[in-house]
């Protein structure tokens, strides 16, 4: 483990007073620096104090790293900013914590103070002006960077370069594996409910998802369908702004958020009540559910986010109940190996509190038997775009929960969100486990409809 500075937060350089290199302490995230009691009780959920040991590379030591910065104690530096920077944001410190301390919008906030005051590594700058700004929030460009990075990898292109990085000896994070043009095509308008309908839903189809996972997405709709429920894309809106957030770009996630809220007025205007917005994404549910956190609390807008996040529901979340009143039928054998071991995206476990509807939505379905996975809550390493900025940490954070999962027997790994999918897949491979990676909608899709993931 490499890149981060091996140093405490007891031992933090003060620069007397005089310097602040962000005005934190303006913001109400200062005073939730306060709120930690400084138990330690967050210390060994940590992953990447897991790694290290260090003090300053725990959301205690981090707190009062922030803490410092905010008084002016402590001049923002290289030291601080990596600090900031190793921190995965899996929030698992904030299951742990008794005084209730919200670390994902401290670090939030941290890392949009860095953004402004300090240069920023270059691929962190081109992530974020290029990725965030550019691609993401627009349909077109994101199919076309899609299909881009396809004729990459089929031409061996990639494979050329990749081997080119490695001799140099650099560490090459792992590109998802872009499927052909087909596999990514959009939804319909509308998916309808099988048999008798039992309402509607929209669904948040996303960008990442589209271009690297269109089969869970459509998926999605027939698991709906067989749950009685007519789907529709919600129009309008492409990117969320999770990752803009997570990363530090709140300008950025607050312009995606009123694209959002825009498109769920929409929605309404034939005076309805409200339908509920399905999310498939583990990290864009969390981040909906929390919208409201981007605007002040004068502003209109919070309030039209905290009526959206009334909406929000993430897909295990919603199917889980209905499930129970109209089980599927088909068994799921022989669409992929038993056993099955099931794993936590840490914005669904910690950053939404849902554990009990996924296992159950698992335990609804004809055919297959769940194994347990070790330390299932415990972050892969994923952590958004984490795995492409510092792969080496990242990799050495999943490398546990690898052995756990070998430990486990499993031969079909379960997931609900995007990341942890492209993580733990490059991870098997890695290892050369015979283990196959499927969100959980594919297979409730399989168990109504019998059809094998397309």
């Amino acid at each position: 483990m490499s890149g981060h500075p091996n140093h405490t937060a007891a031992d933090a350089p003060r620069t007397g007073g005089s310097t602040r290199g962000f005005d934190l302490a303006s913001l109400v995230e200062y005073t939730k620096t306060l709120e930690c009691i400084h138990c330690g009780l967050c210390l060994t959920s940590c992953p990447t104090y897991q790694l290290t040991g260090v003090e300053s590379s725990s959301p205690r030591g981090r707190i009062h790293l922030m803490r410092s910065v905010a008084e002016g104690d402590l001049e923002p530096d290289a030291e601080y900013a990596d600090e900031m920077d190793f921190c995965l944001l899996c929030r698992h410190c904030e299951t742990a914590c008794p005084a209730g301390v919200e670390f994902g919008a401290l670090m939030e906030h941290a890392r949009s103070g860095l953004t402004e005051q300090m240069p920023r590594p270059p691929l962190a700058r081109a992530l974020r002006w290029i990725g965030f700004r550019f691609v993401l929030p627009r349909r077109r460009v994101l199919d076309l960077a899609g299909a881009a990075l396809r004729a990459v990898q089929i031409t061996g292109v990639e494979r050329i370069g990749r081997w080119l990085l490695a001799r140099a000896g650099s560490v090459v994070p792992t590109s998802p594996r872009v499927p052909k043009g087909r596999a990514r095509r959009r939804l319909e308008p509308s998916t309808p409910a099988d048999g008798a309908a039992r309402g509607a839903v929209d669904v948040l189809e996303g960008c990442v998802m589209p271009v690297l996972f269109g089969r869970v997405n459509r998926a999605t709709g027939r698991s709906l369908a067989g749950l009685g429920y007519e789907s529709r894309p919600l129009a309008g809106v492409t990117c969320c702004g999770s990752l803009h957030a997570h990363n530090g770009d709140l300008d950025g996630a607050r312009t995606l958020a009123r694209r959002m809220l825009a498109a769920a007025r929409a929605t309404e205007r034939d005076g309805s009540d409200p339908l509920p917005l399905v999310v498939n994404s583990a990290g864009c549910s969390a981040h909906l559910k929390e919208l409201h956190h981007l605007f002040d609390p004068d502003d209109p807008d919070r309030a039209a986010a905290e009526e959206l996040a009334a909406r929000v529901y993430d897909f295990t979340e919603f199917a889980a109940p209905r499930l129970r009143r109209r089980p599927p039928e088909r068994s799921i054998e022989g669409a992929w190996k038993g056993p099955f071991a099931y794993d936590d995206p840490c914005h669904l476990c910690h950053a939404q509190q849902i554990r009990t509807p996924p296992r159950d939505v698992l335990a609804a379905l004809p055919g297959l038997e769940l194994v347990p996975l070790e330390n299932s809550e415990g972050c892969c390493g994923s952590a958004g775009i984490y795995s492409v900025l510092r792969p080496a940490d990242s990799a050495a954070v999943l490398e546990p929960k690898l052995d756990a999962l070998e430990r486990s027997g499993a031969r079909t790994l379960v997931t609900a969100n995007p990341g942890c999918h492209l993580q733990w897949q490059a991870g098997i491979e890695r290892r050369g486990l015979d283990v196959r990676v499927v969100h959980v909608a594919e297979l409730v899709a399989r168990a109504y409809d019998g059809r094998t993931t397309e």
